[in-house]
């Protein structure tokens, strides 16, 4: 099985600093969509690692953001890809769960899910704590300069073996170049 892990607000849509609390908050982020659809037809399985604190915060509920993820599916499908799963952590920063990156549980869950070692899985995200839970877990780490990419970029510290990329379209010809 091929497996790709990626972020969600700042790698496939635009972040908020005020969170993306709504399907009309959620943009896609140009050309993301036709990028996962070229992954999927190239026979990946696309799974997204998401850290939603605005649940715990209170700024959106589990149906506002079963909205949003709807909205994904159905502009990724219209592209002609497809999202496997979606895995989330709805804790707050001080919950003390396993699952928020930068901890790695999220990344183990879809270990457990797939049945699979996670060692060289690509994972594409735009902040240090993506890049750190993907590394944790043995994922092979890529940095997309898009969302909070290139702040994440200057301050350095980047997990060793840490890949850029420009965007998830990038990271799509990436992947599919080295087929």
């Amino acid at each position: 099985m091929k497996l790709v892990i990626l972020d969600r607000d700042g790698v496939i849509n635009q972040d908020s600093d005020a969170f993306v609390k709504s399907p009309e908050e959620w943009i896609a982020l140009p050309g993301s969509m036709h990028a996962i659809a070229r992954l999927t037809q190239a026979d990946w399985t696309v799974v997204v690692a998401t850290n939603q604190s605005g649940l715990a915060r209170g700024l959106f509920d589990m149906a506002a953001l079963n909205a949003i993820h709807a909205k994904l599916h159905h502009e990724v499908a219209q592209a002609g890809g497809q999202v496997d799963a979606i895995f989330l952590c709805p804790h707050g920063p001080d919950d003390g769960c396993s699952c928020r990156k930068p901890l790695p549980g999220m990344y183990y869950d879809i270990a457990r899910r797939y049945d699979i070692d996670l060692a060289g899985v690509p994972a594409l995200g735009d902040s240090l704590r993506d890049l750190q839970a993907a590394s944790t877990a043995g994922c092979d780490p890529w940095l997309a300069l898009t969302g909070n990419g290139q702040k994440t970029q200057a301050k350095g510290e980047l997990p060793p073996g840490t890949q850029v990329c420009d965007d998830l379209a990038a990271f799509a010809d990436m992947l599919l170049k080295d087929a």
